[in-house]
């Protein structure tokens, strides 16, 4: 068996490895290929797994950037997601010259540029792959044209070719972006010299000290789902209550809105932020106390005054009930507060008339109403500072019709005297002519 293996591997094997057998020195070489070949096809096998993984990735990468360029560059239309509409409404709006403008609108064109430029880019949105968003300029006019005549949302959306569910969500939109961005640039109490003007408007009135009124109005709604009877008020519709403090301009300077129309003006007085703010301070001032004024020893605050609803306070002046058995001053004293409260009645008017949507039924959640009621406010305000004036036809529009808009009457509060508020009252009723004179 020695003579079959080949010498000159024999001597290999020798000089490789001298003490290993010629023949097992073959096997081991043997092996040793058998290995490097395997080895060998596993590296081949990976090496290709590798590449086909970076040419899968490649081609992904690829892709994505060539879908990315495209949508960038390209506009696809897709009449299946967008549906016709008619926008002749819209597109004539251009054209209307102002008096038009502001017949449709209830502002000027300046006054709608103006709100425009303060809420824009809050109101402006993205323009997505496939849809062109609609300008901040349609969002405003729809959402004053909602607030002006309270029509449905099918009618706002085949006015302005747009849908339905569309008009409800802008309308929304638009409101928070009033409210947020600028209800406490235009609705604060007066202060520095503000104040001084305030004061000074209503002396001339005849009524001294005075830095506004105070006074409330039911705004109508739909009968809620939860709890209606809490919104029934006396005259028998469904209502949230408006409480607002009006200043000589008839601007107005605090609202407070959204109470059930059943609640009493006081409850609701007692509940808000002004009350608080006037009670929790330890002098009970609610306005500077530098700047009141002594008739007789006795301290007149800077105060607001109200009708026979709410309670008397130092800082809340009202007249004298019972005016068949008043003195001369007293009657001179309670005719004079009811003239100057009168900007109440004429701020209230102008509200409801120039935004309808207070003064009929809409189909807005009841949640939502405060949100409505200030941006309204707002929306006054910004009107009366730039002389946007308000038109005498909108004042017939209001006109009730049948019991639906007779606000519930006055109901005289009967609640705890303040002894102190009368002798302020009293104060101001001897000496009302020498305190105007002062």
């Amino acid at each position: 068996m020695e003579a079959d293996v080949d010498p000159a591997l024999a001597v290999l094997c020798s000089v490789l490895s001298p003490n290993v057998p010629p023949p097992l020195g073959r096997q081991m070489l043997d092996l040793q290929a058998v290995l490097l070949n395997r080895n060998r096809a596993r590296e081949l096998l990976e090496r290709d797994r590798r590449r086909r993984q970076y040419l899968r990735r490649r081609r992904a990468f690829l892709l994505s950037s060539i879908t990315a360029i495209l949508s960038l560059v390209t506009t696809t239309q897709r009449p299946v997601w967008v549906r016709n509409r008619s926008q002749n409404f819209w597109g004539m709006t251009e054209q209307f010259d102002d008096d038009e403008w502001k017949a449709q609108f209830r502002v000027s064109r300046a006054t709608f540029d103006y709100v425009l430029k303060l809420i824009g880019l809050r109101i402006k949105r993205r323009r997505r792959n496939y849809l062109v968003p609609i300008e901040p300029r349609c969002r405003l006019a729809m959402t004053l044209w909602w607030f002006a005549r309270s029509e449905e949302y099918r009618s706002i959306a085949n006015l302005f070719g747009v849908g339905i569910a569309t008009v409800c969500t802008i309308v929304r939109q638009v409101i928070s972006a009033i409210v947020d961005r600028l209800y406490r640039r235009f609705v604060s109490l007066p202060s520095g010299q503000r104040l001084d003007d305030t004061i000074r408007a209503f002396r001339d009135r005849c009524y001294p000290q005075c830095a506004g009124a105070i006074g409330g109005t039911h705004i109508p709604i739909s009968a809620p789902r939860d709890n209606p009877e809490h919104y029934m008020n006396r005259r028998g519709w469904y209502s949230v209550i408006l409480q607002a403090v009006v200043d000589h301009n008839h601007c107005f300077t605090d609202v407070y809105a959204g109470w059930p129309g059943s609640s009493s003006s006081a409850a609701v007085l007692s509940s808000s932020d002004l009350f608080l703010k006037a009670e929790d301070r330890p002098d009970s001032y609610l306005f500077p106390k530098e700047k009141s004024l002594l008739s007789n020893g006795v301290e007149i605050p800077i105060h607001l005054i109200c009708d026979a609803s709410l309670p008397l306070r130092p800082w809340l002046m009202k007249g004298y009930g019972e005016v068949h058995q008043l003195s001369p001053e007293q009657r001179r004293f309670t005719f004079t507060l009811a003239s100057a409260h009168s900007v109440v009645d004429t701020a209230f008017v102008r509200l409801k008339g120039r935004w309808r949507c207070l003064l009929k039924k809409s189909d807005m959640n009841v949640s939502m109403m405060p949100r409505v009621v200030a941006a309204c406010c707002v929306l006054h305000n910004i009107c009366e500072r730039r002389g946007d004036a308000f038109l005498p036809e909108w004042s017939v529009e209001m006109a009730p019709h049948g019991m639906y808009l007779i606000q519930p009457a006055v109901e005289p509060y009967e609640g705890h005297v303040y002894e102190m508020a009368e002798v302020i009252r009293d104060t101001i009723a001897y000496n009302l002519l020498t305190i105007l004179q002062n």
